[in-house]
């Protein structure tokens, strides 16, 4: 089949689009193009065509500007498939399908998402979301087919009587080789991907105030100018070693020379229910995890026996993590094996490309 991804949103390497979904469809003989707007030109990858619209100059530009502009440039494909990744592109792309299928990729709840924004009036944000929800399930029900990143977003649209199949985020196993043998001893935790306050900024950096260990804090992404201010001016601060970002092999290495890694995001309703890529990361690194004690992710943890769960509020637990790890070399080693272990067996990218290739096989069947 001749498919095109679509993101008016996402970079053209994000992880979860290109190094997953169109790498995996190519290698099974899909004809497979992505649509960008990056600003960063066209481009061949292997056997992948990339084409960019431009970039968007902000979030108005962004819904209404480059959201059609990537339609318009997918439409001139004339594909078989438009796999839509993001929601902006809903409302124009329903003429696509007088040229082929059309997928939608739900990433996130958006509309849980919506009841955390900080810059959405707070006496605004439950009508808003409600509102989004019910337009949502309505596009939804005119596409192709429906995949969702979790089964709890997956879960919520069939409730709403929507076909869903979940394609879950998880590893591909291959990427990692593992911990380096003297990882346990150089005491080094990291935080992989953009960071914000609801994402534990600043109760990470304090629990560095706190740690009896010797250990420094890697964050490998993007740290907003605001908040990385305001840490900087925490005593725990100078412990952090800020990398900005880093392509897929240096995250493997970074991860390789780590005692452990961090995912302690705050309570808010959509972090609760979602299964953040970096803990599988973490996971399939061999290093074990110190993540928010939230119940799904509490079963994860305890069920595979690969981390210690805190209280992501409370600086003082999560360095407690960091010490029990830092002063039990052995006891890491063994959480991260049960972590790797995990991973190989379930939660894996070759599991779940099963899946994705199961739909485009519906997809083909149908006339």
């Amino acid at each position: 089949m001749k498919i095109a991804h679509l993101t008016s949103v996402h970079p053209r390497r994000d992880t979860r689009i290109f190094w997953k979904q169109c790498k995996s469809l190519a290698a099974h003989g899909h004809d497979v193009s992505l649509v960008v707007a990056d600003g960063l030109g066209p481009e061949v990858h292997g056997d992948i065509r990339i084409h960019d619209v431009g970039a968007s100059s902000g979030r108005v530009s962004r819904v209404l500007g480059s959201a059609r502009q990537v339609i318009r440039r997918a439409s001139e494909l004339d594909c078989d498939v438009y796999h839509l990744h993001d929601p902006e592109l809903l409302p124009f792309s329903l003429g696509l399908r007088r040229r082929g299928k059309v997928v939608y990729d739900a990433h996130e709840d958006l509309p849980d998402q919506i009841l955390d924004k900080p810059y959405i009036n707070s006496s605004l944000r439950k009508p808003l979301a409600a509102t989004t929800r019910v337009t949502l399930e309505l596009l939804c029900r005119r596409m192709n087919g429906v995949i969702a990143a979790t089964p709890h977003i997956a879960g919520k649209l069939k409730n709403a009587g929507i076909e869903a199949v979940d394609v879950n985020n998880f590893p591909i196993i291959e990427e990692f080789r593992g911990p380096d043998g003297d990882a346990a001893q150089k005491a080094a935790i990291s935080y992989v991907g953009s960071i914000s306050r609801t994402r534990g900024a600043i109760e990470i950096v304090r629990a560095f105030e706190l740690t009896g260990s010797a250990a420094v804090l890697n964050i490998a992404g993007h740290f907003p100018d605001d908040i990385r201010s305001e840490a900087a001016g925490l005593p725990g601060w100078e412990r952090v070693n800020l990398l900005g970002f880093l392509d897929r092999c240096e995250i493997e290495s970074l991860l390789a020379r780590s005692l452990a890694g961090l995912v302690t995001l705050h309570p808010t309703p959509s972090y609760q229910r979602s299964l953040p890529v970096k803990m599988f990361e973490y996971m399939a690194a061999g290093i074990p995890v110190i993540a928010s004690n939230f119940p799904l992710w509490r079963e994860i943890m305890d069920a595979n026996d690969c981390g210690i769960c805190v209280d992501p509020l409370s600086p003082d637990q999560i360095a407690g993590a960091i010490d029990r790890l830092a002063g039990a070399p052995d006891e890491a080693r063994r959480l991260g094996a049960n972590g790797r272990k995990a991973v190989e067996e379930l939660y894996n990218w070759k599991r779940e490309e099963k899946k994705l290739l199961g739909l485009y096989e519906t997809l083909n069947g149908c006339a």
